[in-house]
This record gives structure tokens, C-alpha cells and sequence, in this order.
């Protein structure tokens, strides 16, 4: 009985740490950011300070110190086996910016030791973004 009870602890704290990330507030930065086309082809590359701050309730981006968009979360899949490291999330938002009010869907992975970001918004399949986390962490609040 006192086995059960030490497994099903540790169960509980493993369960814990993997899905306790995904209510927090984590910053992504990263120094580079690829457009794609519709079909997945590089059209642009460039080399730019990007830091996308994501919530449990919002998105923010900013460029180069200047925040470009941001955005109200409609839904969040979250499934991170090992917490910021293996797993993946979509997020689905109605992102603001000078242009107006757009629908997008944003996809985080964890996969070979880095951390990938790939934005899309309906309105405009040509331009896909793609970026490589530099860094990828939980922020304290």
C-alpha cells in the first residue's frame, strides 16, 4: 500500500509539472524570422530581435522593441510531454495591428532540442511565419 501511494505521488507530480506550463506566462525570443509561402517555400529571411510574449489569455510581439501586434486568445491546445522541451502547442487568437483585427493560429513544438514557432493567418496564406526560439522560458509574475 505505501508503494501505491509513493507511485501515484510521483504520478501526480510528473502529471503536475508537464501540464502546470501551460497556464503560465512564457516569453519566446528569437533573432530570426522566416517568411514562407503558402506552400512552405522560403521567400524571405530576416535578422530581427523577436520577442512574442503568450499568456494564459493574450499574445503580445514585438520587433525590434517595437510591439508590432497583439492578440486575444480564443482557444489553446496544449500537450508538452517534457515542459518546454518535447510537446506541442496551437494557439488560436484575434490578433490587432495597424492593418486591423485578423484570426490567427499560432503553433509551438518542441522537437530535436529546439523550439520551433510557426505563424499563419487565413487572411494571408502567402506569408507564413517561421521562427527558431532562441530562448523559451517561463515568466514570473
Amino acid at each position: 500500500m505505501k508503494t501505491i501511494i509513493i507511485g501515484l505521488a510521483i504520478l501526480l507530480a510528473l502529471v503536475t509539472a508537464v501540464f502546470g506550463q501551460c497556464g503560465k506566462t512564457v516569453v519566446l525570443t528569437s533573432s530570426k524570422t522566416d517568411h514562407l509561402d503558402a506552400t512552405g517555400k522560403l521567400t524571405q529571411s530576416i535578422d530581427e530581435k523577436v520577442i512574442i510574449e503568450i499568456s494564459k489569455a493574450t499574445i503580445d510581439i514585438s520587433v525590434d522593441g517595437q510591439q508590432k501586434m497583439t492578440g486575444k486568445i480564443t482557444s489553446n491546445t496544449c500537450d508538452w510531454k517534457v515542459p518546454f522541451k518535447k510537446g506541442k502547442s496551437v494557439i488560436n487568437a484575434m490578433m490587432t495591428n495597424r492593418e486591423g483585427d485578423r484570426q490567427a493560429t499560432m503553433t509551438i513544438e518542441g522537437k530535436d532540442g529546439k523550439i520551433y514557432l510557426h505563424f499563419m493567418m487565413p487572411a494571408k496564406p502567402g506569408d507564413q511565419v517561421s521562427i527558431v526560439a532562441d530562448k523559451f522560458e517561463a515568466k514570473n509574475r
